[in-house]
């Protein structure tokens, strides 16, 4: 059975940068032991002293005026703390849900009150894309709006839709697209035609086919194509659609001097020690006074302070370890990149550090490297592969990126089969891979097929 403190430190091995942060700020409000390191060396927690100490009462209102007077911890210098404020004045607000963001939209049309509830319906009842999928029947029956006909629904939703977005509750992606025709001042019916009986053959590259059913050229296809491409399939994008979530790493691998370092970031990550200020009432609750209730109350908090601090030090030192042994054997993804890396085992670089397969699999998961090639997650850099015919070692993600470095080079009037990769990778690089194999990478990829890859 394991300790609560092994399962702690697993638990915090797991954790992301940003997650650690939230973590040791929610262990610095929940334990008066525990603080931030302002400078020197942490100090030990006293032994317990043999004098007389106070009264429960006394201790007790000792400890509650602490917590209540003592002054905010700090968390670096001021320095610091104006960069931090200076990030957070230029972080955006964060955006309203798709329907949150439309209600606002209907509050300022001058919708009267029976139409502002069919339109909030309407609202609640579209997709993430922004389409109504169900039909209106469907909508009355399930509706709590009394005597709600489909011809208000239509009303409204016509009414939504100039408030809003001119293809706001389309039924599919080909309505979507019709209805934005007219107000964009595109419709003709050549494009009609193209959108309400040839997606699917645009989709699919069969541009002479279109052509020819339709008496136009390619030329003109082509450019009607051009155009369709600038309207928008998801109408409910714009409403509700959160930024990025920002990438924090974890690990950083520079080149210094020649040679490539790793290191981990110090963001997020204070000193923390055993907070100096409860010397006094450490030796008071092990005096003859001090009742078991407050001598078991001080033990556990100064225990659980002492957990945490080597839970966050054994985090660090383990992801060092195993990010030092990931980029020892990625040395030639360092140098040149991608195409250079090797296949790499969980398993070989548990057996490299001393650790347990599985503490391997905790300390990569959610975490980011920050290299010379850009930020990439940590389990990147694990991936089975082939040997060439010199008997060299290339990885998955070699592989994928040579595929990917063929296809970009490729005549778009003639692409590549995925035969043709295959017989490009063995012919160039010594590979010998199956063509279903190729077919697995280039769709892991998202390249199309050579079919639709083809430019007319």
């Amino acid at each position: 059975m394991q300790s609560p403190q092994m399962i702690q430190a697993m638990q915090i091995l797991q954790l992301s940068s940003l997650e650690l942060e939230e973590r040791i700020e929610q262990e610095l409000t929940e334990n008066p032991f525990l603080e931030v390191k302002e400078g020197g060396e942490a100090e030990e927690a006293p032994k317990p002293a043999e004098d007389s100490g106070p009264s429960l009462e006394s201790m007790l209102e000792e400890l509650e005026r602490y917590d209540r007077d003592r002054p905010p911890r700090t968390r670096g210098s001021a320095e610091d703390a104006d960069r931090k404020l200076e990030a957070m004045n230029n972080t955006p607000a964060q955006y309203h849900s798709q329907g949150d963001a439309l209600l606002d939209q209907i509050a300022l049309a001058g919708f009267d009150e029976r139409s502002r509830k069919i339109a909030e319906y309407l609202v609640y009842s579209l997709d993430e894309r922004g389409y109504l999928t169900d039909s209106f029947e469907k909508l009355i029956e399930a509706s709590e709006i009394p005597g709600l006909t489909a011809e208000e629904l239509d009303i409204v939703l016509a009414d939504l839709r100039v408030a809003t977005h001119p293809a706001l509750g389309a039924q599919d992606l080909k309505q979507c697209l019709l209805l934005q025709l007219e107000p964009l001042g595109l419709d003709t019916p050549f494009l009609r035609t193209l959108i309400a009986d040839h997606l699917e053959d645009i989709t699919t590259n069969r541009l002479p086919h279109v052509a020819r059913a339709t008496g136009h050229s390619i030329d003109d296809v082509k450019q009607a194509i051009e155009t369709i491409r600038m309207l928008d399939p998801s109408p409910g994008r714009e409403y509700g659609d959160s930024p990025a979530e920002t990438i924090h790493p974890d690990v950083v691998v520079e080149e210094v001097d020649g040679k490539f370092e790793v290191r981990l970031t110090r963001q997020g990550v204070p000193e923390l020690t055993v907070s100096p200020a409860y010397r006094e009432l450490l030796r008071r609750a092990t005096s003859p006074d001090s009742t078991e209730a407050v001598r078991k109350w001080v033990k556990q908090r100064l225990e659980s302070a002492r957990w945490f601090i080597e839970a966050v030090h054994q985090r660090q030192n383990t992801l060092l370890r195993i990010a030092n042994a990931v980029f020892e054997r990625q040395q030639g993804f360092l140098d040149k990149g991608i195409k250079a890396m090797v296949p790499l085992r969980m398993l070989e670089v548990a057996d490299a550090t001393g650790v347990h397969i599985s503490t391997v699999s905790r300390a990569v998961a959610g975490k980011y490297a920050q290299t010379p090639h850009g930020i990439l997650p940590l389990r990147f850099f694990f991936s089975g592969g082939t040997t060439t015919e010199s008997g060299e070692q290339t990885s998955q993600a070699s592989i994928k990126q040579l595929i990917k470095e063929l296809v970009e080079k490729e005549d778009p009037k003639d692409p590549l089969s995925d035969d043709k990769l295959a017989e490009l990778l063995k012919e160039k690089s010594g590979i010998t891979i199956a063509r279903r194999t190729i077919t697995k990478y280039r769709k892991a990829l998202s390249i199309p097929s050579s079919t639709q890859r083809k430019v007319f």
